[in-house]
């Protein structure tokens, strides 16, 4: 099942419908905003092979410039993906779902910009260390139990292992692309 109460935290295994969802989001994604979308990525834990998630799937859309997705706006809400503007500076959220549950989580970008880049990177590595994502999984599934009525919390007390691991993600891509990157 997708979706997830708003505020809470529940963490479920892995799950392959994960991908296909997340496929069919795209694909969706890629018809609604045409060349705008320079790139469109499944990202965030459900993406992670290994780790437990919330059942709520992350999408990141890579654009030019942040409001090159404002045109969009109400295409995208007739498709029932609603703009719920900056939520973080730099990145404009869309979500679907209802008032009570959230399914999908679409995260608008700039295009090479550091969050696209720690979007990809984060879930790269995490696919490709695995020790690293139990380490990450595991810092999850203990906060997911403190907080499983406090997402803010939850999301909080993430936050210093996926600084780290990002740290690390920047560091592993560096040295596969050389001084390009």
């Amino acid at each position: 099942m997708i979706g997830l109460k708003r505020g809470t935290v529940t963490l479920v295994p892995y799950q392959e419908k994960w991908s296909e969802d997340a496929e069919k989001i795209i694909s969706l994604l890629k018809h609604l905003l045409g060349d705008t979308a320079i790139d469109i990525q499944h990202v965030g834990s459900t993406a992670v092979y290994l780790i437990h998630a919330k059942p709520i799937i992350d999408i990141s859309v890579a654009v030019r410039d942040l409001n090159d997705i404002l045109p969009h706006i109400e295409v995208l809400k007739q498709n029932d993906i609603i703009f719920r503007g900056e939520v973080i500076e730099g990145e404009f959220l869309f979500v679907m779902g209802n008032d009570e549950i959230r399914t999908h989580h679409i995260h608008v970008v700039k295009w090479n910009g550091t969050k696209w880049i720690d979007y990809i990177n984060f879930r790269d590595f995490l696919n490709t260390f695995p020790e690293k994502a139990m380490l990450y999984d595991a810092c999850k599934r203990k906060l997911a139990m403190q907080f499983s009525n406090d997402r803010k919390s939850y999301t909080a007390g993430k936050e210093e292992i996926i600084q780290r691991l990002l740290t690390e993600a920047r560091t592993w891509k560096l040295s596969l692309a050389g001084d390009d990157f």
